[in-house]
């Protein structure tokens, strides 16, 4: 049986295995992002917890929503740029953001020259649904747990 994790440093966290779950050509878009799963440690699985690292020039995610989760951002170190459906906002540390279900698509860019470091937490509802409003895919939550994506029209990727 594996040893349980009790506590440990954030930063220390392994990071994810697989640097983006998105299909090509939108994986190669999070080069340089750095994921570290924090609440998977724990075995979290009504939430998960990431510490993500943005290098200069990163991005979080694709511009997106989703249908059931809601998230939660809080800036460690650095200062990116929030883009949502209203505009843009330059963050510094210490500052939150949250995305309720159904709300405002959302990403975050690091347009500085130093890294910036963000801790992310969202749920893990069943059946939830991403829409990308500014890109060719959709994704759903399977009853795997996985993430499945799609084309808007419905083909698989």
């Amino acid at each position: 049986m594996p040893k349980k994790i009790t506590v440990l440093t954030a930063s220390d966290a392994p990071p994810r295995i697989k640097p983006s779950n998105y299909p090509e050509p939108f994986a190669s878009l999070m080069a340089g992002r750095v994921k570290r799963p924090l609440g998977d440690l724990f075995a979290l699985s009504n939430f998960g917890v990431n510490l993500t690292s943005l290098p200069p020039g990163a991005v979080s995610a694709l511009h997106h929503r989703h249908s059931r989760q809601d998230e939660f951002i809080y800036i460690i170190e650095g200062e990116p740029t929030l883009l949502t459906d209203e505009g843009e906002i330059r963050m510094k540390p210490g500052m939150v953001a949250g995305f309720a279900a159904n709300g405002t698509a959302h990403h975050l860019e690091n347009r500085t020259a130093g890294t910036c470091v963000v801790l992310e937490v969202g749920d893990r509802s069943e059946g939830d649904e991403v829409y990308y409003p500014s890109d060719d895919i959709s994704a759903v939550r399977g009853d795997d747990g996985k993430w499945h994506f799609a084309h808007k029209d419905g083909t698989s990727y």
